[in-house]
């Protein structure tokens, strides 16, 4: 056998035996898990805050207890122009981490206005569309002139 041919089975014996390894896998590894208990509870222990804008988005922040459930969540912000004119809705999607007992989440907002003052409050629900219970008090911002940004987080040095 020439030394061409050898590597050439060795390459073939190497490509076959990897294709085993992930045939042979164990199924169970890709498997969802099912949802955990939901808390009995939600609370928001830090937050919501402002954490990014710029004259046309901006990013909420806030950190509540671990909602549980299903460990597909989103985000949610209601808000507008005025306190009691929140008509407008906006959610991001995050994935929940069962061994933590505070979840972080983040909303984006796209499409605002330089230089306008928002109200907004902020709540989470699970994929089912079912609210985790908890609301944040009425906040505001106020996006920058144009060319401009606010950065909260993390911290300027």
């Amino acid at each position: 056998m020439g030394i061409c041919s050898m590597y050439r089975l060795l390459a073939k014996l190497a490509i076959a035996g990897a294709a085993g390894s992930l045939l042979s896998a164990s199924p169970t590894i890709a498997q969802l898990l099912p949802p955990s208990s939901k808390a009995k509870r939600v609370e928001i222990i830090k937050g919501p805050e402002l954490e990014f804008a710029r004259e046309d988005l901006a990013i909420i922040r806030w950190t509540s207890t671990n909602p549980g459930g299903d460990d597909e969540h989103f985000a949610v912000i209601h808000y507008g122009t005025g306190p009691k004119d929140l008509d407008q809705t906006a959610k991001s999607h995050i994935r929940l981490n069962r061994g933590h007992a505070e979840t972080i989440f983040r909303v984006r907002v796209d499409g605002v206005a330089p230089q306008t003052t928002y109200y907004y409050w902020v709540t989470s629900m699970g994929a089912d569309g079912v609210s985790d219970g908890v609301q944040s008090p009425l906040g505001q911002f106020t996006t920058p002139a144009p060319a401009e940004q606010i950065v909260t987080y993390p911290q300027p040095k």
